[in-house]
């Protein structure tokens, strides 16, 4: 008998991890390595798409895709090979047909701000090389966070509106006391409605149908960060310690992720589809905490 929830792919796993069931409201697989934790993803992100060739995903950036990634363009281009249709098969994986994922719609989850999307330790950056050149996605069908696309007071740069990266959210409540800080709110503004206007797209699309996610050593999903209201939007946020030290290494220091902003989508938009396959995943002792606490207590 299939467990509620679980499609062939990840009862193919429950099953060779020994664990026949779960007492946690949120069901979860365990495997033994990185590796196989990118092979069981992508085998249900393919799986999802071969019943949804035009749905709406979100995909992760960082360290934590890697495998994911590299096993998903391993069966895009061997789709056909024994040996792929053998390591397809043995996880559960009986779907004949290869997915197109040209008509997939791409919604970015989150990124620095401000930042020079062309920086490698970019988001954006990392969106276009690995999803939508790597796996040959639709750019017209995708919705980036791209900085020198938010437009700005009199159109001007986020370099000279705000020189020095630094942006202060309390303008969107205060009366701004200098020219450049009138420039600043009413750019703070600007960045709002386009917040704004990012979330409604996403929600007249029906929503995300399909999320994949780490989590941070916080419990944070995307740029959620703990104390996130459940009904969250697409924002422009500060974050807290854990996620700056997280941060930190990409980009250049503690320094300057503490001054960084984000953009995030928010909460109540991953879950705005009640029909959303989402899916997070975690690996190494780190994580093991967070992930006990997000899995074993009640929501808070």
């Amino acid at each position: 008998m299939k467990l509620k929830g679980l499609t062939d792919v990840e009862l193919s796993f429950r099953s060779r991890s020994g664990r026949t069931g779960h007492s946690t409201v949120t069901p979860y697989i365990v495997v033994d390595n990185f590796p196989y934790l990118g092979l069981l993803t992508s085998l249900r992100f393919l799986e999802w798409v071969s019943e949804n060739p035009e749905g709406l995903i979100s995909l992760p950036t960082g360290k934590t895709p890697e495998y994911f990634i590299k096993w998903t363009m391993k069966f895009l281009h061997g789709w056909d090979k024994p040996e792929t249709r053998r390591i397809m098969e043995e996880n559960g994986f009986s779907i004949r047909k290869k997915p197109v994922l040209r008509k997939l719609r791409f919604v970015q989850m989150d990124e620095f701000y401000p930042i020079n999307p062309r920086q490698k330790n970019s988001f954006y950056d990392y969106v276009l090389n690995f999803y939508i050149n790597g796996f040959g996605l639709d750019p017209s069908g995708a919705k980036l966070m791209n900085a020198d696309r938010i437009t700005l007071f009199d159109g001007l740069h986020y370099s000279e509106v705000f020189p020095d990266n630094r942006i202060d959210l309390s303008l969107r409540n205060r009366e701004a006391m200098t020219p450049l800080e009138k420039i600043q709110q009413a750019s703070i503004f600007r960045i709002d409605n386009w917040c704004t206007e990012y979330e409604n797209q996403i929600r007249e699309s029906g929503g995300i149908g399909f999320f994949l996610g780490g989590i941070g050593p916080d419990g944070s999903i995307a740029f959620n960060t703990r104390g996130s209201d459940h009904n969250s939007t697409t924002r422009l946020t500060a974050t807290n310690f854990e996620s700056q030290a997280s941060s930190a290494g990409d980009l250049g220091g503690i320094e300057v992720s503490r001054k960084r902003l984000v953009l995030t989508i928010g909460l109540g938009t991953l879950t705005y589809n009640p029909d959303c396959s989402a899916i997070v995943f975690a690996a190494g002792e780190a994580k093991a905490q967070v992930i006990r606490n997000a899995l074993e207590n009640a929501p808070d």
